[in-house]
C-alpha cells in the first residue's frame, strides 16, 4: 500500500508540474479538464485535500483571472498532497482563498 501511495503521489506531482510548466500556454478549458482529472484521481485515492484543491482550481480555471487562481492553487498542491485530516484540508483551501482575496 505504501508503494502504491508513493506512486500515486509521484504521478499527481508529475501532472501538477506539467500544468505549472505549461499554464500560460493552456486554455482555461484545458486547465479545467486537467485539474478535474487530478481531482478524480485524488478522490478515488482518498486524498481529500488534494481533491478539494483540484476541484477549486478546475472551477476557478473557467472564471476571469484564471491564471492567477491556477498559480495560487498549484502553489499549495504539496501541502494538499500531505494533508491527512479534514482540518488540514480546510487549512489548505483557506490559504488559497486568503491569497486570492
Amino acid at each position: 500500500m505504501g508503494d502504491s501511495l508513493g506512486d500515486l503521489h509521484y504521478e499527481l506531482q508529475r501532472r501538477l508540474h506539467e500544468i505549472r510548466a505549461r499554464a500560460e500556454a493552456l486554455s482555461p478549458l484545458d486547465i479545467h479538464a486537467r485539474m478535474d482529472a487530478i481531482r478524480g484521481t485524488a478522490d478515488r485515492a482518498g486524498l481529500h485535500a488534494m481533491e478539494g484543491l483540484a476541484h477549486l482550481s478546475s472551477q476557478l480555471a473557467l472564471l476571469p483571472g484564471c491564471r492567477v487562481a491556477t498559480h495560487a492553487c498549484l502553489d499549495h498542491a504539496a501541502e494538499a498532497l500531505e494533508a491527512r485530516s479534514a482540518s488540514e484540508r480546510e487549512a489548505v483551501l483557506a490559504a488559497v482563498a486568503t491569497r486570492l482575496h
